[in-house]
């Protein structure tokens, strides 16, 4: 009674899986597209990463600082950095790891550098106005090198000391031109600009994982549906015996006497 419906069902997980080849087909072809652009984004940027002649990666010239930069970025940013994208032979910038690399390069210099702020005698009167400056010039702000001191017209040197865009104070005299200056415009896009170059390769590395998964349950449901369908007409053959048993030959008293 189940043979039929057996049958129909190995034909219909044929098809779905069929459908999931086909669909692993398309993934695929986008997948590889995708690819094939990031690649020719990252050729037309041209920008590489530097190792020395051991293989070993390295910024301004020393692996000292190519190692601070990677503690950034996998231990202050938990990212996890894939050790074979980054490879000597191939330096050019194109994988989520390094394109992740080279942004922790460039937050790394911005967070240990320091911004020079040039007052001019009416920024400082208008400091004086705002109340930012005491009456007579002291500074009473957030940067501790120039605290207590008379500011006059000059360049004063602020630390970014670790600070990100939101680590400063902004209306200081001193602290908030520090900030535009560390935090520019040039940064931020860079930033941003690498940011979705690491997203874009992480984001083609998880579709070619949904195009293998499509190709694998294609080839699970057209192995069931074939399953099926060979168990179906297995149980449909039929055999003829090779001798007549002894109890239909009892029931048939004359051709007993005839095999006698």
């Amino acid at each position: 009674m189940l043979k039929k419906p057996l049958g129909m069902l190995g034909v219909f997980l044929i098809v779905v899986g069929l459908g999931y080849f086909v669909g692993a087909g398309v993934a695929y072809s986008k997948v590889q597209s995708g690819y094939g652009s990031l690649q020719a984004f990252s050729e037309a940027q041209n920008v590489t990463l530097n190792y020395n002649e051991d293989g070993q990666l390295v910024d301004r010239g020393t692996v000292e600082g190519a190692q601070a930069i990677m503690s950034l970025l996998e231990n202050d940013w938990n990212f996890p950095v894939v050790d074979s994208d980054l490879d000597p032979n191939d330096p050019l910038v194109n994988s989520a790891s390094e394109y992740m690399f080279q942004m922790a390069t460039i937050v790394f210099h911005v967070l240990h550098g320091e911004q020079a702020v040039t007052l001019t005698a009416d920024d400082i009167a208008a400091g004086i106005a705002s109340e930012k400056l005491a009456a007579d010039g002291t500074y009473e702000g957030v940067v501790e090198a120039y605290q207590g001191q008379v500011l006059e017209p000059g360049t004063y040197m602020v630390p970014v000391d670790g600070r990100y865009w939101t680590g400063f104070a902004r209306t200081d005299i001193l602290d908030g031109p520090a900030r535009e200056g560390a935090w520019s415009g040039t940064a931020h896009a860079l930033v941003g600009e690498l940011g979705v170059g690491a997203a874009t390769h992480s984001t083609l590395q998880l579709a070619l994982g949904v195009a293998a998964l499509l190709a694998g349950l294609g080839v699970v449901c057209t192995a069931m549906g074939v399953a099926f369908i060979w168990h179906t007409k297995k149980d449909g053959e039929v055999s003829a015996p090779d001798r007549i048993p002894e109890a239909m030959l009892q029931d048939r008293p004359d051709v007993a006497t005839e095999n006698v």
